[in-house]
């Protein structure tokens, strides 16, 4: 790790330009975890950083610190080019689209990521996928190299940390709370940000919460189905985690599949599960994910995907 973390450093100091990015609208863990690296970097180092998205950041990210400093990458300068790039919770190649010229044109690749991947986009990896978050791994990096942290730092480690465990309810090792802990002891305010978080859109809330009323019972209750349609697929502010929280908790429902028509034959899943391993079935459409929270887009009807879902479930 150290050997690593030495090249880690090395690069920093001799990029002359810097990129830091990750997957298509980014979540609480991936924005947060770029915003933290930017501050790590500009703090220990001495260096500016640009933190590039793609799609949309979710109104409840909107008062994350820092969070005025991510760029859409069409703002960009035309021709814009860095020479170090660094990708954090990006899943898969075909998460990174908008960012092909980047990464294309960097001298040097360094990837931050908690999700099993065959194909490496890196050529430097700090990569664990035993990590409820990624934020885990760069603070696990922080503390080997001994770097300095501040109070906006701390903040985004925890908020990744959070909202990538959905508030601690998805941990699987006791790791997540002893770093939890640690942040803590470091200064952050789990109560504080937690409400900092607890802001959403007003069109969001009716959206989900009419999936949710409207939602489909199948398999003896065991499974349900959400549906979010493409006229109200705009209102969507996120992933819709507000439906699979609430589906998640009726009681004997074990599997919650939410799907969103984002156009005309092109459908987002996601897949949640209380205890059963689900990411095979999104794998098994191109997608991926955890353990009990997976997902994928498929290119199909709403119907031709719905029907399909269910076939996948069969037997489970």
């Amino acid at each position: 790790m150290m050997k690593k973390i030495d090249v880690f450093i090395d690069k920093i100091k001799s990029a002359k330009s810097i990129a830091i990015f990750g997957h298509k609208n980014p979540d609480g863990d991936c924005l947060c975890s770029a915003l933290a690296l930017m501050k790590i970097i500009e703090l220990n180092f001495g260096k500016s950083s640009t933190v590039i998205y793609d799609g949309n950041i979710p109104l409840f990210l909107e008062e994350v610190p820092l969070r005025k400093s991510a760029v859409f990458h069409r703002h960009l300068p035309e021709n814009s080019k860095f020479d170090l790039c660094i990708i954090v919770d990006y899943g898969t190649r075909k998460h990174l689209a908008f960012s092909e010229n980047f990464v294309k044109d960097a001298d040097y690749i360094i990837e931050f990521d908690h999700h099993y991947n065959e194909d490496l986009v890196g050529n430097l990896c700090f990569d664990d996928v035993t990590k409820a978050a990624t934020s885990q791994i760069i603070y696990d990096v922080v503390r080997k190299a001994k770097l300095k942290t501040d109070k906006d730092i701390i903040d985004l480690l925890t908020i990744a940390l959070i909202t990538d465990t959905g508030n601690f309810k998805f941990v699987r090792n006791s790791k997540v709370f002893e770093d939890a802990a640690e942040l803590v002891k470091a200064g952050a305010d789990i109560n504080a940000l937690t409400n900092l978080l607890d802001n959403s859109d007003k069109k969001t809330v009716i959206v989900e919460s009419e999936a949710v009323a409207n939602s489909e019972f199948l398999m003896k209750n065991k499974l349900v189905i959400a549906t979010i349609k493409k006229e109200d697929y705009k209102k969507l502010d996120g992933r819709g985690e507000l439906v699979l929280s609430i589906l998640g908790k009726i009681h004997g429902v074990e599997y919650v599949v939410l799907l969103k028509e984002q156009k005309e034959n092109q459908i987002g899943v996601s897949l949640r599960s209380k205890k059963t391993p689900i990411n095979h079935i999104a794998e098994s459409f191109g997608g991926g994910g955890h353990l009990c929270a997976a997902g994928a887009v498929i290119t199909d009807s709403l119907e031709n995907v719905h029907d399909k879902i269910v076939e996948a479930f069969k037997g489970m």
